[in-house]
């Protein structure tokens, strides 16, 4: 069932590190720090103007109004309200039939949902992936993603010279790695947003079964994403790293299975009763703070991986041991 709308916690001042991932939160308060960090990406983003993307969207979608797709209209204002934006970005709706949302650029975000995404999502759903997106804008994600979006298309370009593009493909891997981070962090804006994490669920079932809620299970899914997430061996992690190297966002099942965590942990209940940062004191966050949180979450998710390359490493130096026996027992030692 639906949450109503009276019965949402309305949070205050929320900064948006409350909902930051930590690998996320460590490189956006690092980031923050850099006076004039933004500048210089804004004037990287004069290359392709941030004015036609806005006249494309004016001249090829329809602008998000009260007559105009009003339902989205009436749930960013609502969503608005629950996270105390205090802008809300524009909103288009594009004529494309793949489930997909994006929040980009700079001075002023904006928010593009796919047709073929507000066909599948209902009202509810659809309040979720706008929480999703507006937990972008205010988290700045969208400088960062631009960003993304303009080497992405460089890298491109300085692929054919040799060694050109190595370095920007460095940075390119390091981005995409962060992106999939950042999606994270928009789930839970997502989750604070609706305040029902059964229908953020129902949304990444949807994502990953296009739609067909009655023949899915929520227990087998969210069973799914834990088998995936499971150590298996070096072939199964090495496999996961190379799949979702090129790729901006996490896979579905994934997602299911970092919302629920974040639930389950007690963060989420702790925000809605109140225990959240606030933004009056975003300036003061310390860096080392974000970055010891970072740390600690990748040396979690090492301890959890870890099964399978202690497994091989010992399979490893068994394996020397036995063929150093074998070359002492044939040859001597000398």
């Amino acid at each position: 069932m639906a949450v109503p709308s009276r019965s949402r916690v309305v949070l205050t001042d929320i900064s948006s590190r409350t909902w930051e991932h930590p690998t996320d939160r460590g490189a956006l308060v690092a980031l923050r720090k850099l006076k004039g960090f933004d500048t210089v990406i804004r004037t990287m983003n004069g290359l392709v103007s941030e004015r036609a993307t806005r006249l494309v969207l004016l001249g090829s979608a329809v602008r998000v109004d009260e007559r105009q797709f009003p339902v989205a209209h009436r749930l960013l204002a609502e969503v608005g309200q629950v996270l105390d934006a205090r802008e809300l970005p524009e909103l288009y709706v594009v004529n494309d039939p793949t489930t997909n949302a994006v929040t980009i650029g700079m001075d002023k975000p904006v928010i593009v949902l796919n047709s073929g995404l507000v066909d599948l999502l209902d009202e509810e759903e659809l309040r979720f992936v706008l929480g999703h997106e507006l937990g972008h804008a205010l988290s700045g994600h969208a400088v960062y993603r631009t960003l993304l979006m303009r080497l992405l298309h460089f890298s491109g370009l300085f692929s054919a010279l040799p060694l050109g593009g190595l370095g920007l493909r460095v940075i390119v891997a390091a981005l995409m790695e962060w992106s999939r981070t950042s999606e994270l962090s928009a789930d839970r804006a997502g989750l604070l947003a609706t305040q029902d994490p059964a229908v953020a669920l129902r949304v990444h079932m949807k994502l990953a079964g296009g739609g067909h809620l009655a023949d899915l299970d929520a227990a087998s899914f969210l069973a799914q994403g834990a088998e995936y997430r499971a150590s298996g061996d070096l072939r199964d992690s090495f496999l996961r790293l190379t799949l979702v190297e090129q790729a901006s966002h996490p896979f579905a099942v994934v997602r299911a299975a970092e919302a629920r965590r974040w639930v389950d942990g007690g963060e989420y209940t702790a925000i809605l009763g109140g225990a959240y940062p606030r933004r009056e004191e975003d300036a003061g966050a310390p860096v080392s703070e974000a970055a010891r949180q970072a740390a600690a979450h990748y040396a979690e998710s090492f301890a959890r991986a870890q099964d399978a390359l202690a497994g091989a490493l010992r399979d490893l130096g068994g394996l020397v041991g036995v063929a150093k026996g074998w070359f002492d027992e044939r040859f001597g030692r000398h």
